[in-house]
């Protein structure tokens, strides 16, 4: 069962195994609360009752809060009623949130954790494969708005991450395909052996268990890295954005009926394109961005059409600085990053025209 420490600020464990329900009930039970708030999503009613149960049998107040699925959850009207909760419940400083779900869920149960009482714990315990490498780990919460996806939030670190493989064999592939555009992400920014996993493994997101275990530790591992570094994305963690200001564009655009993992896996297109125009990456390595891509299901195009919509969006981006957008790209080679911030508004054009064909 490998365990891997997030070495920040306050560093945490993010333990990676199968059937972790009595670890994740002794691991509460030793931080002491009086009173536990469990958030979860609809569908994880039953998950959230054992884990209720198991703390219950421990002597702790464990209460279920469910929420709306999905980003439908992630709005200040749900916050507001989860707070009211809290006040009811009497949860207090020294007591622990624990959040069951996606990564909506878990961006959710940060957000809330980190401001009720200015921070109380919370645990996160991700049940989707994007979740599980990307929202669960790195302290960022939020919350969207009409003006943009996790425009609100707080960065706020876990207590503790509990990644239990068991629950990927419950998943339709739908999500296992959208969740491996954030593992496909870690590896062409820093471990390139994600990526030939990825070329070796020919059934897609059908392959193996112990590959797609392997590639969870890895790509948990290249967050770990660069946040413990990095909290609050002061320069290192930007890297985590790769593919994200035009995927978040997307996600706005389309109302956040796209699953973020289709956006983002079309946003590294568009970056590799960009990277590619501007001479930094060559045409090899835009078509491994497509093939890899390609590979688990993953789209690499968008309709053309709505360019002004999507650049507006993405000078909305919160990683702007001085009005410019900034884009994480390739520099050269698998795992060279640099920033992109004088991107002219012909070359962003052009590198949507160049997604759009074949649409």
């Amino acid at each position: 069962m490998p365990t891997i420490t997030v070495n920040g600020p306050s560093p945490y464990p993010v333990t990676i195994g199968h059937n972790l329900s009595d670890e994740l009930a002794d691991f509460i039970t030793d931080l002491a609360p009086t009173k536990v708030a469990i958030i979860h999503q609809p569908t994880l009613t039953a998950v959230a009752r054992r884990v209720s149960v198991d703390l219950e049998t421990r002597n702790i107040d464990a209460t279920m809060l469910v929420i709306p699925d999905a980003e439908e959850g992630k709005t200040l009207e749900v916050c507001g009623r989860l707070w009211d909760r809290f006040g009811e419940l009497g949860l207090g400083r020294r007591d622990v949130v624990i959040g069951i779900g996606g990564g909506a869920a878990t961006d959710l149960a940060g957000f809330v954790a980190a401001a009720w009482m200015r921070g109380v714990r919370v645990v996160q315990v991700p049940t989707t494969l994007l979740g599980m490498v990307d929202a669960s780990v790195g302290g960022k919460t939020g919350i969207n708005t009409a003006a943009g996806k996790n425009l609100v939030g707080a960065f706020h670190e876990p207590t503790a991450v509990f990644i239990d493989l068991d629950i990927l064999n419950t998943l339709p592939e739908q999500e296992l395909v959208a969740g491996s555009a954030e593992i496909i992400k870690t590896g062409f920014i820093a471990d390139e052996r994600i990526l030939e996993i990825y070329e070796t493994e020919k059934d897609g997101v059908a392959m193996p268990s112990h590959r797609l275990a392997e590639l969870i530790e890895r790509s948990v591992a290249v967050k770990a890295s660069v946040v413990g570094e990095d909290l609050k994305e002061s320069g290192l963690r930007e890297t985590l954005n790769y593919g994200h200001t035009f995927g978040h564009a997307i996600e706005l655009r389309e109302n956040y009926a796209w699953r973020h993992g289709h956006a983002v896996a079309v946003g590294m297109m568009f970056v590799a394109e960009l990277a590619h125009a501007r001479g930094l990456i060559d045409k090899k390595l835009v078509r491994r961005h497509r093939n890899i891509l390609q590979s688990v299901g993953l789209p690499t195009t968008y309709e053309p059409g709505h360019f002004d919509e999507l650049y507006a969006a993405m000078t909305r981006d919160k990683k702007n600085r001085d009005g410019s957008i900034r884009f994480v790209v390739l520099d050269g080679e698998v795992g060279s990053t640099t920033r992109l911030v004088d991107a002219t508004v012909d070359e962003l054009r052009a590198a949507y025209a160049a997604i759009s064909e074949g649409f």
